[in-house]
């Protein structure tokens, strides 16, 4: 079974090489950094327009270990279907306009043994969260296979077990997926998504909750993480669509962070 794109010609071009450029611009307009490669992300998931430049902000610290990565653990929140703790996909291929992506299906099936995972196939049929980074996980990156979990109604207890089941090495990379604030004026943004960044280095995950970010779930699951194991979180952009292609009157925060 493949899980096709539902949201390519909207949140990002369906053609695939106007996909390319448009993830290539971004990527482009992001300034050398010399941090090491993160283990760890957090970016968001919105229409390319609004979020791309965000997201490209910690896509871009990829470029030297493209070839090292082989799996990556993708965790978005559910925007559409209700559910207790975190849905698997029954798909054995996630589909973008640039290729089709398999699953790491023995890793699925082992998290299904979890009193809290299942297989919730509502929850990613018409899921964004998920979606819109594989195409630029699928530039970024050489071959990799996917875990794709959708975080329903899930304690941050739950989402770091899960994470820390699947860490691995240096050939796992673990994507977060989270908007922050959602239509306040622009200037009232900055300063509740300033306020959500310093909770978030601070590994504050109690304090967060769904005014702060959409994915508070996912992120909360990792910030309990990294507490736990004392790594350190650090901001790498934050703006919001004011800055990149919407007006200021009711803009959508995003936040790219790191664990390195």
């Amino acid at each position: 079974m493949i899980r096709y794109p539902v949201v390519a010609g909207s949140f990002y071009p369906a053609d695939p090489h106007q996909l390319q450029n448009q993830i290539e611009n971004f990527l482009k307009e992001v300034p050398p950094a010399s941090a090491p490669a993160p283990k760890a992300i957090i970016a968001p998931h919105a229409g390319y327009i609004y979020s791309g430049p965000i997201a490209a902000s910690v896509y871009h610290r990829l470029a030297a270990i493209h070839d090292q990565i082989t799996r990556v653990v993708l965790i978005g929140p559910s925007h559409r279907w209700a559910f207790r703790g975190l849905g698997l996909s029954r798909a054995e291929r996630f589909a973008t306009p640039l290729g089709e992506i398999p699953l790491d299906l023995e890793t699925v099936a082992t998290l299904a043994k979890l009193p809290f995972v299942d297989y919730v196939e509502q929850a990613h049929s018409h899921e964004h969260s998920l979606e819109v980074h594989l195409p630029f996980l699928q530039h970024t990156l050489k071959q990799f296979s996917l875990i794709p979990i959708v975080a329903g109604d899930a304690s941050a207890a739950e989402v770091s077990e899960v994470l820390e089941l699947l860490w691995g090495g240096p050939e796992t990379l673990i994507v977060i997926s989270s908007d922050l604030s959602h239509f306040h004026p622009y200037e009232v943004a900055k300063r509740l998504d300033q306020t959500t960044s310093a909770k978030i280095e601070r590994l504050q995950y109690e304090q967060l909750d769904y005014e702060s970010a959409c994915g508070r779930i996912p992120i909360s699951g990792l910030l309990a993480l990294a507490r736990k194991k004392f790594w350190q979180v650090a901001t790498i952009d934050v703006r919001n669509s004011g800055d990149t292609a919407g007006d200021k009157q009711r803009v959508v925060g995003y936040g790219a962070y790191v664990i390195e």
